[in-house]
């Protein structure tokens, strides 16, 4: 190695070279990474599918989910299995466990559903498919004062053109309900003309036809035999024979129905700022670029806008605003700490020095680009996260080799020999300090859940940053320190950096020299003194006075409100209520204005409402002022002001007012059990004791009672006449319901025909008593003769999970400081275990955010303990002593104490973004103690006793650990300082990382040096207890001899309880 250093030392224009190819390949690499919001990651969902029209949900529950369910019991790599059946429809989502291809148990599914043979008569082929990973781009409502059908042809022009354009294929649209013929036959009319229902159909189906009779082959020419009479809109039905009568009179369908060209009955409506409008979706595939797309679209809008006066075109959600603002958060961060590193250590070292050291940015992500591009890692949040992160960690090991080859120089070293022996004295050190915070942040690698999925492209854009700051630094960084003029004879200082000077030399020697002296002659002193301040912080954190959390609380642009009615609300019901909360959000924007903007600026820039999908059912989307500019509005002051003004809504089975989640509600508690009696009242209690805690608001469930149904059962005079239940119900079907006898496709639309009664023949329950049910004979008798009507009430939905019955219940918090692991913890420890002992069928699962959050914590400690095992053996290695690692090993946990303090003092909760920057925290530690230790023992090999070796090492190194600190905590210090909303997920990693730093540098430069001296004293009586002579404090030392057996042995008995200590704290 050192050859291969001292090479290009000697030849500066091979290390140019290859630093110029790193920048160049480095600036391809990013300019062919593609954009997205989110990172790409394969998808584990596989999703079945059934349409079953007129079905209810219990029969979609018995008739097949249950038997899709069962033969899902044997496919392996299936992680768990959920269900839902509903009117009509029913889906059975598949998770499939981390590291199963997800195509191959795709394939097994298929099997599993293709082997049931004994599906419903009716039931469409049920639909298996691997749910695709689209990311969002944008979206935008078209909306004028025109009607729906005008609003949709100029949403599917919009569709087309944007569907034309280069670099997007997913554009969808929404805001309008299928269209569809109806065929209403009028009972009077077809008993009239002797006709039956069933006849009628018959009538439709065959008559509306387009088909091909073959081939005529003449001699000289081939004629091709077709009939050419379908029909694509009710008018063209209107002529259709029904019926012919003996004297040749015939009877059309339009004497018999209302034929009309409609909307379906489910809704499906939005609303723009109470417009109707029509909304466009725009998604980018993993293989398109969101900023691309989202800039067309947003070009497409303006000359849209330009061109239409009737309608206009009005941004929703532009998905690629948050990108941009990291971005550019990022660059901003990136080119300011880049600036203050140099600053700062031309401030104590040349300015060149620091010129070269801080090179080592850019240099590190364009070698991260390189490869990030080449394994199709994308520009996102996450991996933007990353490289935000690591920043200040880039330089750490350039600071270590560039001041050690500036002292050696200083001590007389000529200038090539400087720069090799400086970088070959620090490269272990630096080496394993490197290779430490690699493995700790490979553990984001293996974490389950979706978290894993996101954090592990972060992980490697850290892992290649870094290992390019380490090529940089042993290859390219002495290289240019070595013909560097920092390093000429005669170099000349200013004042300030004679100022600086003094000043770190003051620090040294007036400030820290006594302290550490002081903290040598009283060893346990100092320890029980920083023990009791870990003991305090680690109390405060368990006991809430440093709050925690997993999911921290994250400012948003926009609210969403949902409300759900009875089931078999009307839709102008619906729609007047959900006109009631608008209504109310307007009056609470007029006084938030005022309130807070004197009202120079709105609180509310637009709401999106929409109906649907079923009558009873919609939601709001609640647009507000960027998070930018609301100044101190809180997006739960908008909530709280929006629910006051909207009042209590008692006809509503749910209103709910909350920001959206990517990982769900904070609280989500899954009930489930095989007994739907002891489910529900389980749930009834369980709701009343949420709704009894202050701390939670917005309590509901997915149980909701569904539509009063008509239960319909044969009579004995209905079996006596040899009729059966199908038979009968499947006459009352097509005629309420409905018996679609085509499908037509219109231009884009499949335009479905129905045949059904009239609505005036439907609209009563006399009316189906009154039904003539229809012998196969002629015979006709009212329904009401052969059959027993009982009204009850159903279900809207039928969860399963794994196959048992499941009901949901979530919740929001009404404040943003609750802690959510409190009130997760109350709930598991008290509120459902005196429950649940009444109802011993029934068990409770974590959802939503906290099923997230165990799934990783229980990854965490798993591989937490691998990580840990592994930084230990790398330190281990590099001192060829365990005792030493063990003694930096123990540094760790005392990291805490400036993360915990450090969010205490800022009023953050310690969450999942502060993990993060704790990893980053330990690789910082690791790095300032391995280079201490190595100083020691260089010291200790000169011959130097070794107290004063200890206290050597320590002001030695002074200078170069504060840089590296000072340096970390100054480019993470614009984020700290950083007001816009992007920042608010960024800022707990920068707590972690600088107000650890804090205590970190203490540990090292304080406690570090005390544990030394403990165990070199421990080894000493070890020794003498075990040989009867005690030896020299020096001669025990691992720089002088190799450590015994049964040194070993206890080393790694301590050290297997360290590591399973901090694996315990970590997790």
């Amino acid at each position: 190695m050192r050859n291969f250093i001292n090479y290009f030392i000697k030849n500066p224009v091979a290390a140019n070279l290859i630093m110029f190819g790193i920048l160049i390949m480095g600036v391809i690499g990013v300019l062919n990474m593609k954009s997205t919001f989110f990172p790409e990651v394969e998808s584990r969902i596989i999703l079945v599918q059934i349409v079953y029209p007129g079905a209810s949900p219990e029969e979609i529950e018995e008739g097949i989910i249950k038997k899709i369910e069962e033969n899902l019991k044997g496919v392996t790599g299936v992680e768990r299995y959920t269900s839902v059946s509903r009117e009509n429809s029913g889906t059975v989502t598949v998770e499939v466990f981390k590291g199963y291809k997800t195509d191959i148990i795709l394939q097994d599914v298929k099997n599993a559903v293709d082997q049931i043979s004994s599906f419903p008569v009716g039931m469409e082929p049920p639909v298996v498919f691997k749910q695709e990973n689209l990311g969002f781009a944008i979206n935008f409502a078209i909306s004028g004062d025109v009607n729906l059908k005008t609003l949709k042809r100029y949403g599917r022009q919009v569709e087309d053109e944007l569907l034309a354009m280069d670099g997007i294929s997913k554009v969808s649209l929404s805001g309008f309900p299928e269209e569809e013929i109806e065929i209403a036959f009028r009972e009077r009319d077809l008993r009239a003309y002797g006709l039956s229902f069933e006849q009628a159909t018959r009538a439709v189906r065959t008559a509306n036809v387009e088909l091909t009779g073959g081939t005529i082959k003449g001699k000289d020419e081939e004629l091709l035999v077709r009939a050419r009479n379908k029909e694509y809109y009710a008018e063209g039905f209107r002529d259709i024979v029904v019926k012919t009568n003996a004297d040749g009179s015939v009877v059309r369908l339009h004497q018999v129905a209302t034929l009309t060209d409609k909307w379906a009955d489910n809704p499906n409506r939005s609303f723009l700022n109470d417009e109707p409008s029509v909304v466009v979706n725009v998604q980018n595939t993993l293989e398109e670029d969101m900023i691309t797309i989202t800039d067309k679209v947003l070009a497409y809008i303006d000359d849209f806008n330009q061109k239409n006066e009737v309608v206009q075109a009005t941004v929703i959600r532009d998905g690629s605003i948050i990108l941009r603002q990291r971005i550019e958060l990022l660059t901003k961060n990136g080119v300011l700490g880049f600036v203050i590193v140099v600053v700062l250590l031309a401030m104590f070292l040349h300015w060149r020095l620091a010129f070269w050291v801080a090179l080592a940015i850019p240099t590190s992500f364009a070698g991260m680009f390189i490869l990030a591009s080449a394994l199709g890692i994308t520009i996102n949040v996450i991996s933007l996260f990353g490289m935000i992160l690591v920043i200040g960690i880039l330089v750490d090991d350039g600071i270590v080799i560039g001041e050690n080859i500036y002292q050696q120089y200083e001590e007389g070293v000529p200038r090539l020999k400087a720069a090799l022996d400086g970088t070959m004295e620090v490269l272990p050190a630096v080496f394993a300090a490197i290779l430490t915070t690699v493995i700790a942040f490979s553990a984001f690698l293996f974490i389950d859940g979706r978290l894993g999925d996101f954090f592990s492209e972060m992980a490697v854009v850290v892992i290649f940053s870094l290992v390019f700051s380490l090529i940089e630094g042993v290859v390219i960084l002495p290289t240019h320190v070595a013909h560097s003029k920092a390093l000429s004879p005669g170099r000349s200082t200013n004042r300030v950096q004679e100022g600086l000077d003094k000043m770190m030399n003051w620090m040294r020697n007036t400030l820290y020299a006594p302290v550490l002296r002081f903290a040598m002659y009283n060893k346990f002193l100092t320890i029980a003194g920083m023990v009791g301040i870990l003991a305090m912080t680690m109390g405060s954190i368990g006991g809430g006075i440093i709050q925690t959390t997993f999911f921290p609380v994250i400012e948003r642009d926009d609210i969403g409100i949902t409300l759900q009615m009875p089931a078999g609300t009307r839709e102008h019901i619906t729609a007047d209520w959900l006109g009631h909360i608008e209504q109310a959000a307007w009056r609470a924007n007029e006084k938030l204005s005022q309130r807070f903007f004197n009202g120079e600026k709105q609180a509310i820039q637009r709401i999106e409402k929409k109906i649907g999908p079923s009558t009873y059912a919609g939601t709001l989307s609640v647009n507000l002022l960027d998070g930018e500019n609301r100044d101190s509005l809180k997006l739960r002051d908008v909530i709280n002001a929006i629910r006051e003004e909207a009042g209590p809504i008692p006809a509503a089975e749910v209103v709910s007012y909350g920001a959206q989640s990517t990982f769900g509600k904070p609280i989500s508690i899954s009930l489930v059990g095989e007994d739907y009696r002891q489910l529900q009242a389980a749930t009834e209690q369980v709701k009343a004791e949420m709704k009894s805690l202050a701390e939670l608001t917005d309590v509901v469930d997915n149980n909701q009672e569904g539509l009063r149904e008509v239960n319909i059962q044969l009579k004995e005079k209905g079996r006596y006449l040899g009729l059966n239940l199908q038979d009968v119900v499947g006459q009352v079907r097509s005629g309420f319901f409905g018996s679609e006898v085509q499908r037509l496709q219109r231009g884009r639309d499949e335009v479905r025909v129905w045949v059904r009664y009239d609505v005036n023949d439907r609209s009563d329950i006399t009316q189906l008593q009154n039904m003539r049910v229809r012998f196969t004979d002629g015979r006709e008798f009212p329904l009401s003769e052969i059959a027993e009507l009982a009204i009850n009430r159903g279900v809207i939905n039928i969860n399963h999970i794994d196959g048992k019955r499941e009901i949901k219940i979530e919740a929001d918090v009404s404040r943003d400081d609750v802690s959510v692991s409190d009130l997760t913890s109350s709930l598991r420890d008290n509120i459902l275990p005196n429950i649940l002992a009444d109802y011993p069928s029934v068990s409770a699962l974590f959802e939503g955010q906290n099923r997230e959050q165990e799934k990783s914590a229980k990854s965490i400690q798993i591989v937490g303990a691998i990580v840990l095992a592994l930084m230990f053996f790398v330190i281990a290695l590099t001192f060829r002593s365990v005792g030493q690692t063990l003694t930096v090993f123990l540094l760790i946990p005392f990291g805490i104490i400036g993360v915990g303090w450090g969010h205490w003092l800022l009023g953050l909760p310690i969450s999942l973004f502060s993990f993060l920057g704790i990893i980053a925290l330990i690789g910082i530690l690791v790095n300032d103690a391995l280079v201490l230790v190595s100083t020691y023992n260089k010291l200790i090999e000169a011959g130097r006793p070794q107290m004063d070796a200890i206290f050597e090492a320590g002001t030695t190194r002074f200078r170069p650990i504060v840089l590296t600190s000072v340096t970390t905590f100054a480019g993470l210090a614009p984020l700290l300082l950083e007001k816009s909303l992007q920042a608010q997920f960024l800022i707990p990693m920068a707590i972690a990382v600088s107000f650890g730093l804090l205590a970190t540098t203490v540990v090292i430069l304080i406690l570090l040096p005390v544990f030394l001296i403990v165990a070199n004293r421990f080894k000493v009586y070890a020794s003498y207890a075990w040989n009867g002579v005690k030896p020299d404090y020096e001669a025990v030392e691992s720089a002088l001899r190799r450590e015994t057996g049964y040194e070993f042995l206890w080393y790694v008995l301590f050290a297997v309880i360290a590591i399973a200590a901090v694996a315990a704290m970590w997790g």
